[in-house]
């Protein structure tokens, strides 16, 4: 998966250097029942609270080449605005339950970030009711920020992708979701403060 993350993720003729990162969780819950709740757009607020919206831009949901438009609080504005970000699906792949996404643009300062998920089956647990459990892992790959350190962005962004892998069981079990259209979450989003004095689109 780790190959062929970067090998989708990586822009012609650049050579930049890359910042990395990733996190990782147990949810006890079967991996198909993970996967339908990450691997759908409409449904990206239940579990990244600090989303508002998510729309289509263009394309075929799980096609590479799709295209969505998320908004929301996912990094605080100077100007108390919201973040939005528009990301490209370069890999989905219900398989291996994975899917690679690229930021293409954004007002957060974080374009041309590549972000790759990929669910593991972890066996039952006996030491619970009958829990399969589930392993998540998520991995991010950004360009480096001039005068930016390195690990304060990187743990910041692990802080804020593992919040969101945290709410995946909840968003399983929560009663009457509405998987057809994506609404505002209904908690409110984690206190994120952005690692620098100014806003992440400032770096």
């Amino acid at each position: 998966m780790g190959d062929a993350a970067a090998a989708a993720g990586r822009r012609e003729g650049r050579a930049e250097k890359k910042w990395q990162g990733s996190v990782g969780g147990v949810v006890c819950a079967p991996v198909g029942q993970v996967w339908a709740v990450v691997s759908q757009s409409s449904r990206l607020s239940e579990w990244m609270p600090m989303v508002e919206n998510c729309t289509r831009l263009s394309g075929e949901e799980g096609v590479a080449g799709y295209v969505r438009l998320v908004s929301g609080f996912m990094f605080p504005q100077e100007d108390g605005d919201r973040s939005w970000i528009k990301e490209r699906l370069l890999l989905m792949d219900p398989a291996s339950f994975s899917y690679v996404y690229r930021m293409e643009a954004s007002n957060v300062g974080l374009d041309g970030s590549v972000n790759s998920l990929q669910l593991i089956h972890y066996g039952d647990d006996s030491s619970s009711s009958s829990c399969s459990s589930t392993l998540v892992h998520w991995s991010f790959e950004i360009d480096a920020v001039e005068g930016a350190s390195e690990e304060t962005i990187i743990d910041y962004l692990a802080f804020l992708y593992k919040s969101c892998i945290n709410r995946i069981e909840g968003a399983i079990h929560k009663k009457g979701n509405n998987n057809n259209t994506t609404t505002s979450a209904s908690e409110p989003a984690p206190a994120l403060h952005s690692p620098t004095n100014q806003s992440l689109g400032g770096w």
